[in-house]
């Protein structure tokens, strides 16, 4: 199974649970147009310790619409070994829900067995490029679909960088024969924390990898510097990038609204899947 190009979709969160098992993700009057769920992302980490609950809603849901799996430890630039027990997991959730492919995160989040709980960055060099490829390259073949790497939003950067974050981006994607799941909303706040420009980014990374694209909502701080926070709506300048990447490629990648904090009604969700497909 394959999304098709245009295919919006929204994160399958507990307060909707119930609502998407029953068919009900469908907006007719939405501002934008009619807005509808036409897949949902699960983030795999809230369904593999073999909880009934959680597992019977998946099952639900994943009979009306498909299932994408997005997973937050693989620890892809992590110094430990691959942790096999966790890749076995998210295998057998994959293949639970049939997933037309699997995404974690450009990152690291653990180290000799202690786990971080968050997403944390590396300098940019040829030398970790190489080290992350050949990781991803492992991970792919074990998961046996099409895995794609989320960009991070980052609020420090590293002196021995020899790559632009884009540049180190690309070259992963490549040599590993992964794909880009590019977070258009992390590709705007890191901007402005570092000062790059998002378009520059954007254009950079080859369209016809793009497995995937997410779009939410960021805070900023007093300071000037914004903090990737997936509590509100996305902003006006996030739209914007969305529109000019969705022109330059020539169609949209199946699209994500991502909100993992203050979840509101699933109207407003939907409204805002209405307006992503306005934006094709």
């Amino acid at each position: 199974m394959k999304l098709p190009d245009g295919a919006v979709g929204i994160g399958l969160r507990p307060p909707h649970y119930r609502a998407l098992a029953e068919g009900e993700a469908r907006l007719e009057d939405a501002p934008a147009g009619p807005g509808t769920v036409d897949y949902v992302e699960v983030i795999a980490d809230n369904f593999m310790n073999g909880a009934a609950a959680p597992l019977y809603w998946l099952d639900r849901v994943r009979e009306r619409t498909p299932i994408v799996v997005h997973s937050l430890a693989l620890n892809v630039l992590g110094a430990d070994a691959l942790d096999e027990d966790y890749l076995a997991r998210l295998e057998a959730l994959c293949a639970r829900v049939n997933a037309p492919f699997v995404s974690d995160h450009l990152c690291w989040s653990s180290s000799r067995g202690a786990h971080f709980h968050d997403l944390l960055p590396t300098p940019y060099t040829e030398e970790v490029a190489e080290y992350a490829a050949s990781r991803v390259r492992a991970i792919q073949s074990r998961l046996a679909r099409p895995f794609g790497l989320e960009n991070l939003s980052s609020y420090a950067q590293f002196a021995g960088s020899t790559l632009t974050e884009w540049g180190f981006y690309t070259r992963v994607v490549a040599d590993s024969d992964a794909w880009f799941m590019l977070d258009i909303n992390n590709v705007y706040v890191s901007a402005n924390n570092h000062g790059f420009d998002a378009t520059t980014y954007l254009q950079a990374i080859p369209k016809d990898r793009v497995l995937q694209i997410h779009l939410a909502g960021h805070e900023e701080l007093p300071n000037g510097a914004l903090l990737d926070t997936h509590d509100q709506p996305v902003k006006a300048a996030v739209w914007e990038l969305y529109r000019g990447f969705v022109a330059a490629r020539g169609s949209a990648p199946p699209t994500l609204i991502e909100r993992d904090d203050r979840i509101p009604a699933l109207a407003e969700l939907v409204a805002e899947t209405a307006r992503a497909k306005q934006s094709l």
